[in-house]
């Protein structure tokens, strides 16, 4: 497979949970990967937005799922997603991990604060 701009195959995650989250102690629905730096950022559905929100302030254009058993990538800048190469591991979080997470910082009415 030929190199794809802003995809980095030997760059690992920056960790199992999204790293503005985990420094504001906040909770997150799904994650996503940077496929560029490893960056660990929450959903567009998430209170946090934060893998978006990187996006935005690096201009790092691909995003791949950080959810067990999901392996798509997304384009910023053609807005699709995409098949795309094999990551440095892991994959996705830990399996044991709870959606939405982390565990002990998501609020009974979780649902209600959704995007």
């Amino acid at each position: 497979m030929e190199p794809i701009p802003g995809i980095a195959p030997g760059v690992p995650p920056s960790g199992t949970g999204c790293v503005e989250c985990l420094l504001q102690q906040a909770w997150w629905l799904h994650l996503r990967r940077c496929t560029e730096c490893g960056h660990i950022g929450c959903c567009d559905t998430s209170p946090g937005q934060h893998a978006t929100a990187h996006g935005r302030s690096t201009g790092h254009p691909v995003i791949r799922s950080f959810e067990p058993g999901e392996d798509w990538f997304y384009s910023y800048l053609d807005e699709a997603t995409f098949q795309g190469p094999v990551l440095a591991p892991p994959q996705a979080h830990p399996v044991s991990q709870p959606v939405p997470g982390p565990a002990g910082l998501v609020p009974p009415d979780w649902r209600n604060l959704l995007h």
